[in-house]
Formats: C-alpha cells, structure tokens, sequence
C-alpha cells in the first residue's frame, strides 16, 4: 500500500497534535543505565533519536547530549553529556535482535562515535523506509504527517539539551521525537 508522496505545511497544520502519552525517565546516573537499558532488552523495537545543543557558528559543532529510546508506553532521555556511553547502552545500540528505528540515522551514529566506539546494528532509517510506500517527503514532520495523520511540533528542537536540568517541554518534545519513529515504523509494517 502507497501513502500520498508528499504534504504541504498548509495541511499539516491542520492536522492534530500528536504527543507521546507515556512515561518519560530522564536517565543521568549509571545505576538509571542499568535499570533502564535492562527493560529495553527485552523489546523486539524501539523509537531512536539523539539531540545536540545548537551551535550558532558556522563550523561549530555540539557533541550528543541526549539519546532517545521509545516504547509504545515509555520514553528513556539518556543524559549523554553527564554519563557518555555506559557500555549497557552500548550493548542495546549493537544488538542486532532489537530494530532501534529512526531518521537519519547515520548521522547520529557518526555523532555518537564522537563519544564512544558504537558498532550500530539493528537500526532502520525512515528515510530509506519511507520511500518503499511512495512517501517522497522525508522530513520527520511530514513522515509523521502522511503516515500517522497528525502534526509533531519543533519548539523545542534548538533549546539547549546540556541544561543542568530539562524542562517538561524538552522532555515532551524528545520523548515524542523518538516514539513517533517507533509508530510509524510500525504503521508502515501493517501495509506491507
């Protein structure tokens, strides 16, 4: 099944908002690792997404902050700034038994393997996804849109994800960033 290739930003905003309506854990100590990454072992696919804090000079480039893992019911944020990349996380992010869905995706393990050496198995990029049901738009956005029907918002996609603390509205906005990978994903195999 085909979906319509493309969207114009007139009919996304008419669109509903979606946001994810699960649990979000912040994870910034490596006993939170542990217990998190121990969940995440057990699911067979998970949503994928990494931020960096915005650099507004040209040529100036953030490390990863945050690194996003999704289910349908619960949202990881692993503060990449404080603990790196503890070796449980390393283990999810090279298992090849575990699909960890995203955009772009090999750019964010490029920038990951600025922190630590990631061996990335298992993941699957939308935007080579997409592109096998017809979808020719390949923003998150409008992958969001035509797939999933409704509107993700950006707010927050320049806000500095190396605060001492993030505020509930990072915290929606990574959490809903990584699930909706997951949902699409997921989506797209029931057409196939």
């Amino acid at each position: 099944m085909n979906f319509q290739p493309s969207i114009s930003k007139e009919q996304i905003t008419a669109l509903p908002l979606l946001a994810f309506g699960g649990e979000i854990v912040v994870v910034d100590t490596f006993d939170g690792v542990e217990r998190a990454c121990a969940e995440l072992a057990k699911q067979s696919a998970m949503g994928f997404d990494t931020e960096s804090r915005p650099a507004f000079q040209k040529g100036v480039v953030n490390r990863v902050a945050l690194l996003q893992l999704a289910t349908a019911q619960r949202c990881y944020l692993f503060r990449l700034n404080r603990i790196g990349l503890p070796k449980p996380l390393l283990r999810l992010l090279e298992s090849s038994k575990i699909a960890k869905i995203g955009l772009s995706v090999e750019g964010d393990i490029r920038e990951l393997n600025t922190i630590g050496r990631v061996r990335a198995r298992g993941f699957v990029d939308l935007q080579k996804l997409a592109p096998q049901f017809g979808i020719t738009d390949l923003s998150l956005l409008k992958i969001v849109a035509i797939v999933l029907g409704g509107r993700i918002s950006k707010a927050q996609r320049l806000s500095n994800w190396e605060a001492a603390s993030l505020t509930d509205a990072q915290r929606l906005y990574a959490a809903t960033d990584a699930w909706t990978c997951l949902e699409v994903y997921n989506k797209l195999r029931t057409k196939s």
